[in-house]
């Protein structure tokens, strides 16, 4: 069964973020099937500073990632403990 997990953060804490990408993956096992992102605009903060290098607010980060649990529910999927009857293929 494929499902979803969504990430999110600011670009001034990607470490952290990536940290905690990878520890979930660890934990969890799952097999990623498809990565996707998006950062978002920067903002300005400050109309006078933003004539300067440093008028914008981080800005946010997400990250989802599509993985595989190791539930499929397919029609040729044999309940756990049975063996798939090979004349359903």
């Amino acid at each position: 069964m494929q499902q979803i997990k969504i990430f999110k953060s600011i670009e001034s804490d990607v470490a952290d973020l990536e940290r905690d990408i990878n520890a979930w993956l660890k934990e969890s096992g799952a097999r990623v099937v498809n990565v996707f992102g998006n950062i978002a605009p920067q903002t300005i903060t400050d109309p006078e500073r933003a004539k300067g290098s440093r008028g914008f607010s981080p800005s946010d980060i997400l990250i989802a990632l599509l993985y595989e649990t190791g539930r499929r529910g397919g029609r040729n999927e044999s309940p756990p403990g049975r063996t798939p009857d090979p004349a359903a293929r």
